[in-house]
């Protein structure tokens, strides 16, 4: 449970990101709102995530969901560019993640 957990955390983690881009410095009253919403519920999955996870693995794993998520928002709907390094860079935050899972027991 704490993995499912932690992804939720991670796939909210990418939602606020967006909707702070979306909210123009909080100058948007709907996406901040959607930004705090997500914040709290992203950081209170974490910490219950966190109950039986290492804090490394869990904090790595979070991150890394949330960067490969911003990452492929800012490219499906922001019209970021996408190059070679940048999707290495992204592959290599992937093999970091999986790595980082394989590494822990199961919990």
């Amino acid at each position: 449970m704490a993995w499912v957990l932690l992804v939720i955390a991670g796939l909210l983690e990418v939602v606020w990101a967006y909707t702070m881009k979306q909210s123009e410095g909080f100058t948007r009253l709907g996406p901040s709102i959607i930004t705090f919403i997500a914040m709290i519920a992203s950081f209170g999955l974490l910490s219950m995530a966190m109950r039986s996870l290492p804090l490394g693995t869990a904090y790595t794993i979070w991150t890394g969901i949330g960067a490969i998520g911003a990452f492929a928002v800012g490219i499906a709907f922001l019209g970021e560019s996408v190059n070679l390094l940048r999707l290495l860079a992204a592959g290599l935050i992937l093999a970091g993640i999986i790595l980082m899972k394989l590494s822990t027991s199961n919990s």
